[in-house]
């Protein structure tokens, strides 16, 4: 861990630009020249693994993948892979007015025609190193996410477990005709992903000239569609067909009062013990490639997870089973030496999670809006050891919670009595309660203080980003370009300096 640094939660998709939506281009650079400038040196992002139901970065179909919208096609133009026409398509989507059914299938099929013609036109030195990314991937998982992106085309799109029967239990023949007759299909999408994981390189490098760490974010379970569960359905509680058989989720907690049903299926950790956790330390080795640091999801699902029938309605069905523990992190410590990890120890936390988390040293998370609006809430009490935040990209931005905005599962009273006690951490007025807060967080003992951008711009809940147990409209929220002003800079620089937090010079 840093000692005493602050961060940004900002995910990519969220950042300006011109096409519709974030991505790994000139406003990620800029973005990144801006936090040197104000003193924040940790940049988390969200999952960026290929987009599925919802558009949610946690059930992607792919969890080594990166997503494909996220590529720069201003970079693809100046490579002569996107002709200025194609760009005019995307160009009708304005930032704040976009239509992500119309925008998605555009950018994809824009996508597909600039692999292509790099298969056809890219010169020697370019394809020989398309050819060693596809050669160094191909065998852990890019082989078989160009299968499964291929066959969901051929499927419109479907889940796995509803297509042809051969192609869903991978049928040896089967499979070797489709190689044979999609060749240039599946070329064109380990073209596209070797794109993406190039331009991830040059964001990353840029990043660590500058002196900031990114933060990724593994969550702990997969989706069912997804080529991980498709490919190694051994490795999860699937019947002979696919379907899962009991599924992942949490008990009733602050934010459902049914709990949460997420759907994943769940692992059959027995067969991940017998081959020594290979896929985990695939999993994580493939993460600390892409980020410095990694946030990982639903930490307490390693000590115990909730596992619900597949066909429970809400999650309060569910029951307690004992997770991997211990061996699981001793495995990934042997083979990956120190863990850069951040533990998400929130919900329902026993001493044995604790216990877990701290035998491997693992720095936790709190989140002030838990806690301030407890009467007994002493900052002092936060330890060194953990990441604090003003709130995460699951919670309403501070202003929206402080208010009570929409969604909100607290009585009038409740809200109330919590904005009472929250005004006791700050100068007395409600228009300030973001600052405040961050500012709380960053004088904490908190080796490392982060807060989403915005909770920094003092957006209301129509910038939440994320409302858990819902399904439409969510992860859709962005810059427009212009909020960062030179004011708001030097704002936000002189709290990171004012709490001590401000990186040395040298």
């Amino acid at each position: 861990m840093p000692q005493r640094e602050a961060g940004v939660c900002l995910h990519l998709t969220s950042l300006p630009g011109p096409y519709g939506i974030g991505v790994l281009g000139a406003p990620a650079l800029q973005f990144i020249d801006i936090m040197d400038a104000i003193g924040l040196r940790v940049w988390q992002f969200l999952p960026t693994g290929p987009t599925g139901f919802g558009d949610s970065p946690y059930q992607t179909t792919s969890v080594f993948a990166g997503n494909p919208l996220l590529v720069d096609v201003n970079s693809l133009r100046e490579q002569g892979l996107v002709t200025p026409a194609e760009l005019e398509q995307l160009e009708a989507f304005a930032p704040d007015r976009v239509d992500f059914d119309r925008l998605i299938p555009l950018k994809m099929q824009l996508l597909a025609r600039a692999g292509e013609r790099f298969l056809r036109e890219a010169d020697s030195e370019s394809r020989a190193a398309r050819d060693a990314f596809v050669a160094a991937n191909d065998g852990r998982w890019l082989h078989d996410y160009a299968l499964f992106d291929v066959l969901k085309t051929m499927h419109q799109q479907r889940a796995w477990i509803e297509w042809e029967r051969t192609y869903a239990l991978r049928d040896p023949e089967a499979m070797r005709t489709l190689e044979e007759a999609a060749q240039l299909q599946i070329d064109t999408v380990k073209t596209v992903q070797y794109l993406f994981f190039r331009q991830w390189e040059v964001l990353k490098g840029y990043a660590a000239s500058k002196r900031i760490r990114l933060m990724g974010d593994m969550p702990i379970y997969v989706s069912l569609d997804s080529a991980d569960a498709w490919a190694r359905p051994e490795l999860f509680s699937l019947d002979a067909e696919g379907t899962p058989t009991e599924v992942a989720g949490v008990p009733p907690d602050y934010f459902s009062a049914n709990g949460q049903l997420w759907g994943n299926p769940l692992y059959r950790w027995e067969r991940h013990a017998a081959d020594g956790y290979a896929w985990w330390i695939s999993r994580l080795a493939h993460a600390m490639r892409l980020a410095d640091l990694v946030r990982l999801d639903h930490f307490r699902g390693f000590e115990a997870y909730w596992a619900v029938p597949a066909d429970a309605v809400t999650a309060r069905g569910g029951e307690w089973r004992e997770g991997p523990g211990a061996p699981l992190f001793d495995a990934l410590s042997a083979a990956l030496g120190e863990l850069p990890l951040i533990a998400e120890d929130l919900g329902v936390i026993t001493a044995a999670v604790d216990a877990l988390r701290e035998r491997f040293g693992l720095p936790g998370m709190k989140v002030l809006q838990f806690m301030v609006g407890d009467e007994t809430f002493d900052q002092a009490s936060i330890p060194e050891n953990c990441v604090c935040y003003t709130g995460t990209h699951d919670n309403d931005t501070t202003v929206g919670w402080f208010r009570g905005g929409p969604g909100d599962v607290r009585t009038p009273e409740e809200v109330e009595r919590m904005q009472a006690n929250v005004l006791r951490h700050s100068d007395g007025r409600a228009e300030t309660v973001h600052t405040d807060l961050v500012r709380l967080a960053f004088s904490t003992p908190a080796a490392l203080a982060i807060a989403p951008i915005q909770d920094f711009l003092g957006l209301g809940s129509s910038a939440r980003l994320n409302t858990p147990g819902t399904t439409a409209g969510n992860w859709r929220w962005r810059l427009m370009g212009t909020e960062l002003t030179p004011h708001f800079c030097a704002s936000i620089r002189r709290l990171v300096t004012e709490s001590g937090r401000m990186p040395d010079p040298s």
